[in-house]
Order: structure tokens, then sequence, then C-alpha cells
């Protein structure tokens, strides 16, 4: 056993044994050294070469995997919760000394340091705000709010303290998919590529692009990415500072309301598309 089950309870239905389950940690566990291994090489290269006082080093990664927290596995239609959404940022800036900051990012702000970094204006709009203000220590905060999810299930808002994961209320519509290069979406085994757009499909453009590409509407009953299968647990709301564990829903309470209004204005400012407002039960 060398790759978890996706699965939201593995353990308690007997998908997998305590001892499979203690070999996929393992395993995890000798993956993550074979990385500080090679990435010790880079870090190696950079002091025999004596880089650091001209290069910008920033270590990140996509996501997280769930190794057994609240018996999920792997990376299944859950609510991102923070084993898979909380991820490492590290940051070597020339002529800063090392400290630690409290300041919500998110991934796509990278893209955003490198171009102001750089000087370089991007063609199309993108959600990311540049970190270089806090790298060099002239701010505490470049976000209030930051958005995350997966395509097709929750839409996540978090401000630093809470996290709110908004789900469908009905049945998962309605909702699009665009794509440009729609022979390779999605990646994946052969029984869960799509079939070709069918007549209800039609040229749109992303918000901040002129560039058309396909817009494809779905329906329940249809055929949906792999993304958007498994079922909904309902919204969820968590303050992060008292529950760092995600054990007590806040969903449903007085606060979801204000949290939920903010969600939809956040939604409205990046122009997400309607039907996103709509199938989220916010319009």
């Amino acid at each position: 056993m060398i790759w978890p089950p996706y699965h939201t309870a593995a353990l308690r239905e007997g998908i997998l044994t305590a001892r499979e389950a203690h070999q996929v940690r393992a395993c995890y566990g000798g993956k993550l050294t074979m990385i500080d291994q090679w990435f010790g090489r880079i870090l190696d290269s950079l002091d025999r070469n004596d880089l650091w006082k001209t290069t910008g080093v920033f270590v990140l990664t996509d996501h997280g995997h769930y190794l057994g927290e609240k018996d999920i596995w792997g990376k299944p239609g859950v609510p991102v919760y923070e084993p898979l959404g909380h991820i490492p940022l590290m940051v070597a800036w020339p002529g800063e000394s090392p400290r630690e900051v409290d300041a919500l990012t998110t991934s796509v702000d990278i893209h955003a340091t490198l171009a102001d970094i750089f000087g370089v204006q991007s063609r199309q709009r993108t959600h990311g705000v540049s970190l270089v203000p806090l790298i060099a220590g002239k701010e505490a905060s470049v976000r209030d709010y930051a958005l995350t999810g997966v395509w097709g299930r929750e839409v996540h808002l978090l401000d630093g303290r809470l996290k709110y994961a908004r789900a469908p209320g009905g049945p998962n519509a309605p909702i699009s998919l665009w794509s440009n290069r729609w022979s390779t979406m999605p990646a994946g085994p052969s029984h869960l590529r799509l079939p070709p757009p069918d007549d209800r499909a039609f040229l749109d453009r992303m918000p901040g692009s002129k560039i058309p590409v396909i817009r494809q509407p779905f329906t329940p009953g249809d055929m949906f990415p792999y993304w958007a299968y498994g079922r909904f647990s309902g919204n969820h709301l968590y303050d992060l500072n008292d529950d760092p564990n995600e054990e007590h829903n806040l969903a449903g309470e007085k606060i979801e309301g204000d949290v939920a209004d903010l969600l939809r204005r956040e939604l409205i400012k990046i122009e997400a598309p309607d039907d996103q407002l709509s199938r989220l039960g916010l319009v």
C-alpha cells in the first residue's frame, strides 16, 4: 500500500486497515525525506556559489494531502480542511533577516510578486497581490480575504481567522466548464474523459480576458468532470483561532449570514460566473 484510497471514512468502513494506514503515512514520510535530500542540493549550490545576496527563494506547494485527519485519505470530495489548504510558504530574500510574517496569502500571490519584482505587466487580469511589501517589512498585510476551492465543489472564503465553505443547497447546478483545451480535459483514466462539447456549448470569455474559450453548461444527469463528484455535507464555518482542528461547525449560527454576504461580494468583485452565485444560493 503506497497510495491511499481517496475516501472519507477509510478506517471506519474497513477500506484501510490500521497497518495499511501506517504504511501510507510511512511512505509519505519517505517522500518528504527524499524531497529534503534533493532540495538540500539546491541550497548547497546557493551556498557554494554565494548566490544568497542576489537570489530570492520561494518554497511552497500546490496543496496538502489527507493522511487520516478526520479519517480522510487522499483528496476526496470534502471541504478544504487545513491539512489540504494551509500550505507552507518560506521566502529567503537578499538583505532580509529571518522572521515570521503573520499575513494572509495565497499561491496566486507568487505570480503577482514575481511580476512586481521584474516590472512585468500581465496581459490578462489576475487575482494575485504582490508580497513585496510583506517581504520588505513595509506592510503587515496585503489582503483581507482569500478565496479557494475545487472546481464543482464548495467555494471557501478565508480572512485569516474564519474559514467559510459554501456548498450548493440543492442540486450541484447550474454549473459550466470553460476550456480552450477540451480534448485534454480532464486528465485521468480514459473512462473519466468527458464527451465532446454538445449543442449547448458556446464561446465565452473568462473574466479579464478577451480571448474566447468554450463554455459548456452542465445540468444534473450529465457526466461531470470527476472533481465535482461526491456528496456535500452542507456549509462549514470554523474559527481557526479557537478551533484549529475544525471540529465545531458554526454554520447555521448568526455569524454565517454576515460571512455569506461577504463571500457574495467577493465573488462579484472577481466577476465570478453568474451560475456560480446561483449554484451556491447567493443570488
